[in-house]
């Protein structure tokens, strides 16, 4: 029987949003394919974590642990995906398109030299085997493509699959997988968040562009976004200018994001800025100029200065929740 192998991503000692919905995707894949869905969980406190797998139905986890995982070392956690899934006579690999995740499957894509399709938003399979739809062009067109590889590998852009809860007792293995050389580690990571939910994994997010003015008005972006209890980014251009952390930037340069409600406020919407939300359920311009492309792209459109818009909207939400 074929295998799809589900990689969960650690960080800060839990599993990312995205591996839940990475988990839930295999093992609707593998009921429809006549599979076995497999999650795999490598690094730090593995084993407690691959458990988790059992709440979204697969039944089966593999846990890679051990004192050459507690640096991340993306020539390291390939090389253990790539070990696995041919250990474990994997036919396709998935895991969730993040940074690090669209980094490792690159690379385990070279070791097993099979083909991959990066940044996907929907998997399917039929009698050809799977399909793949993902964004070419800057988010012009989508394309659905099929992978002519033992292997079929590819990341999921996060939340085009819901994550849904289907529990089931989950067994464990442990792997004890040998090790590439660390030539490259990760020597720090700094949140420029601080503690908030990632943009990419964000329901709603406030996103400001040169509209604002400068950082001095960023206020009531952050306003909108804590009385919504979202998450706030911008364009390339505020991060460009540093009036804002680059961590925030969402662009065909930046970070992609799928929020349910994407806020556009003082954005004109350049091409580059829309590849990087265009996938967002909901989305709501708000502009002063009339002509603004966003409001091409916008299921809600707003003409008016942001000064004034955004502290309404704000008070409007805050009196909304006191009811």
């Amino acid at each position: 029987m074929s295998v799809i192998l589900a990689v969960g991503e650690i960080r800060n000692g839990a599993l990312r949003n995205g591996s839940y919905e990475v988990f839930t995707a295999a093992q609707s894949l593998a009921s429809q394919s006549g599979a076995t869905a497999l999650a795999l969980v490598v690094g730090p406190g593995a084993a407690g974590l691959a458990e988790e797998a059992g709440k979204y139905g697969i039944a089966n986890a593999v846990a890679v642990d051990d004192a050459a995982l507690a640096t991340f070392s993306p020539e390291v956690y390939a090389g253990v995906i790539a070990e696995v899934a041919k250990a474990k006579g994997a036919t396709a690999v998935f895991m969730s398109a993040t940074v690090n995740g669209k980094d490792l499957m690159a690379r385990v894509s070279a070791i097993l030299d099979c083909a991959l399709a990066q940044d996907c938003n929907a998997i399917t399979h039929d009698a050809n085997g799977f399909a793949f739809t993902r964004p070419m062009y800057a988010g012009k067109l989508f394309a659905t493509v099929r992978l002519n590889s033992p292997v079929a590998l590819a990341t999921l852009r996060a939340k085009s699959v819901k994550a849904e809860e289907n529990a089931v007792s989950c067994s464990v293995e442990t792997h004890g997988a040998t090790f590439a050389d660390a030539r490259v580690t990760l020597a720090d990571t700094e949140f420029s968040s601080g503690g908030k939910v990632s943009i990419s994994e964000a329901d709603i997010l406030v996103s400001g562009g040169r509209g604002l003015k400068g950082p001095e008005n960023w206020n009531i972006i952050e306003d909108l976004a804590d009385a919504l209890g979202a998450g706030t980014a911008c364009s390339r251009p505020v991060s460009d200018e540093g009036w804002r952390p680059h961590g925030e930037h969402v662009g065909q340069t930046g970070i992609t994001v799928s929020p349910d409600l994407y806020i556009a406020c003082g954005i004109s919407g350049a091409i580059q800025h829309i590849a990087g939300m265009s996938s967002s359920k909901y989305i709501v311009a708000i502009n002063k100029d009339p002509e603004a492309p966003f409001f091409k792209v916008a299921d809600y459109g707003i003409v008016g200065d942001v000064f004034e818009v955004l502290p309404a909207m704000t008070e409007a939400v805050k009196e909304i929740k006191n009811g």
